[in-house]
């Protein structure tokens, strides 16, 4: 039995066998299926968030005089992720 096969047990009902593949997500990790609750679950789900150093450093352009279209060039990300961020920060 491989690592992944290993890897294969429910979320929900925490059985080992009878796990089965499911397609993918939209972003390409594999899907599994219970076939004992019906559960669907990915392996390994992409995490999508910036760390806090990329945040921190994102708000100190800004607040430097960037515009927030500039930060998202400069930093390779979307201006709404700023914006978002700037409307935390300043409540």
């Amino acid at each position: 039995m491989n690592t992944q096969e290993a890897q294969k047990t429910c979320p929900a009902c925490k059985a080992n066998d009878g796990q089965m593949k499911n397609g993918s997500n939209r972003s390409g990790t594999q899907r599994i299926v219970c076939r004992h609750c019906k559960k669907s679950y990915t392996l390994e789900p992409k995490r999508n968030a910036y760390d806090e150093e990329t945040r921190a450093l994102a708000l100190k352009i800004y607040y430097a005089g960037s515009s927030g279209r500039g930060v998202g060039k400069v930093l390779g990300m979307s201006k709404a992720n700023v914006y978002n961020w700037i409307k935390k920060t300043a409540k």
